[in-house]
C-alpha cells in the first residue's frame, strides 16, 4: 500500500484536502446536545420481537438497507447489563466481528448477542435481551466481564454497519499495511458520501475505518507506521466532528476534536472545530482560546479571523445588554418635580408679614413718647 505521510504543515481548517471533507460555513447557533446512551438499560416501548426462545428484540431506533449474511464483518457499539444486579459490566464503543463469530462460533458468550445482531439493519439501534444460557451460562463469569451465575443479560446495540468480506479477511488476520489501507477506503468512501449530504452514512464510514485502528492496534505501532495510521484515523475524527456540527451535535463533534488533540495538541482543524462547537454551545471562553492556539499555527487563516470576530461582537453585544440592564437599576437619581404653589397661601402670608412690621413699628413709637 502507498504510505499516507502526515503533512508537516497543516492545510487551512477552511479549505479542504484528500483526506479531510470541508470546513463547513461560519455559523453562531444555540443548539442543544445530541442524547447520549444512559447508565442503565433505557425504557422502551416498541413492540417486541422474539428472535429465539431465549432472545427478545425492542427497535430504538429504525435502520435501513438489508440485513448483515452469515459471511458480514459487523460494526457496532454496545452496552451490557445484568438484569439480576442491574450492573452495567461491558461498555464496548465500537467493536469488529465476524457475524459468525459474533453467533457464537468462537465466544458462546455472545451467542445470544449474535442472534440480535444478525437480525438488525446497518444504523439500527435495539435492546436486546437475552437468556442466560445464551450468554454466560449457569457459571457466569468472574474474571473481565464480572456477570452473575445464571444472570439473563439486557444488550443496548446500535449496528454501525458491516462489511461483505470484500477485504478478503478477517481483520485479525490482516498486517498493519492492510489494515491501514482498509481504513483508508472507508474513510474515501465516507468522504464522497459527505459530499452527497448523506451525514449520517458518512459518519458510519468513518467509524468503520476507525474500529481498524483500534486502541489495541495502535498501542502496538510506532515510528512510520504509527505516523500512518494517525493519517487516516485523525481525519476521520475531524470528518465525524463536520458531520455532527452540521447535525447539531456539538457535545459530540467536541469529543471527537479532543481526542485529535490528544495526539496532536497542535492540530489546528481540530481546535478550530471543537473552538466553533464550543462557541455555538455558549462556551466563549474555552471556544477563543482554541481559535487564538489555532491562529498561531495558521495565522492567516481567514475563517479563524472571522470566529474571532463572531466571538468579539458576540462579546460586545453582550456588554451593552447588561449596561442597560445596569443602567435601568443603578442608573443618576431622577430630579425632584417642583411642587406647584397656593397663591392664596402666598398673599395671607405676605399680608400676616406686613401686620407684623406695623405691629413692631407702633411698639418703639410708643415707647419714644413715654
Amino acid at each position: 500500500m502507498e504510505e499516507v505521510q502526515e503533512s508537516k504543515t497543516q492545510p487551512s481548517p477552511g479549505q479542504d484536502d484528500e483526506n479531510e471533507v470541508i470546513t463547513e460555513s461560519s455559523s453562531f447557533v444555540k443548539g442543544e446536545p445530541a442524547p447520549e446512551f444512559s447508565s442503565s438499560p433505557p425504557k422502551v416501548d416498541s413492540e417486541v420481537e422474539v428472535l429465539h426462545e431465549k432472545v427478545a428484540k425492542q427497535i430504538i431506533k429504525e435502520g435501513h438497507g438489508q440485513k448483515p449474511s452469515k459471511y458480514s464483518t459487523c460494526f457496532f457499539h454496545y452496552r451490557a447489563w445484568s438484569e439480576k444486579t442491574q450492573h452495567k459490566f461491558e461498555d464496548t464503543w465500537l467493536e469488529q466481528r465476524p457475524i459468525e463469530m459474533v453467533l457464537g462460533k468462537e465466544k458462546k458468550e455472545m451467542t445470544g448477542l449474535g442472534i440480535g445482531v444478525a437480525s438488525m439493519k446497518a444504523g439500527e439501534r435495539a435492546l436486546v435481551r437475552v437468556g442466560w444460557e445464551l450468554g454466560y451460562g449457569e457459571e457466569g463469569s468472574f474474571s473481565f466481564p464480572n456477570v452473575p451465575p445464571m444472570a439473563d443479560l439486557v444488550y443496548e446495540v446500535e449496528l454501525i454497519g458491516f462489511d461483505e468480506t470484500k477485504e478478503g479477511k478477517a481483520r485479525s488476520d490482516m498486517t498493519v499495511e492492510e489494515r491501514i489501507g482498509a481504513a483508508d477506503r472507508r474513510k474515501m468512501d465516507g468522504n464522497a458520501l459527505y459530499q452527497d449530504e448523506k451525514l449520517e452514512e458518512a459518519m458510519q464510514q468513518y467509524e468503520m475505518a476507525i474500529a481498524y485502528m483500534g486502541d489495541d492496534f495502535m498501542f502496538q505501532l510506532f515510528g512510520k507506521y504509527r505516523d500512518m495510521a494517525l493519517a487516516v484515523k485523525n481525519p476521520c475524527h475531524l470528518n465525524i466532528a463536520a458531520c455532527l456540527i452540521k447535525l447539531n451535535r456539538y457535545e459530540e463533534a467536541i469529543g471527537h476534536c479532543s481526542i485529535v488533540l490528544g495526539e496532536d495538541e497542535n492540530n489546528v482543524k481540530a481546535l478550530f472545530r471543537r473552538g466553533k462547537a464550543r462557541a455555538t454551545l455558549g462556551q466563549t471562553d474555552a471556544a477563543r482560546e482554541d481559535f487564538l492556539k489555532a491562529r498561531k499555527h495558521a495565522p492567516q487563516d481567514k475563517a479563524i479571523a472571522r470566529e474571532l470576530k463572531l466571538l468579539a461582537e458576540h462579546d460586545k453585544a453582550v456588554y451593552q445588554k447588561q449596561k442597560e440592564i445596569y443602567k435601568g437599576i443603578f442608573g443618576p437619581r431622577p430630579e425632584p418635580v417642583p411642587k406647584s404653589r397656593n397663591w392664596l397661601i402666598l398673599i395671607w402670608q405676605w399680608l400676616l408679614s406686613v401686620f407684623n412690621g406695623l405691629v413692631s413699628l407702633f411698639k418703639r413709637e410708643r415707647l419714644k413718647s413715654d
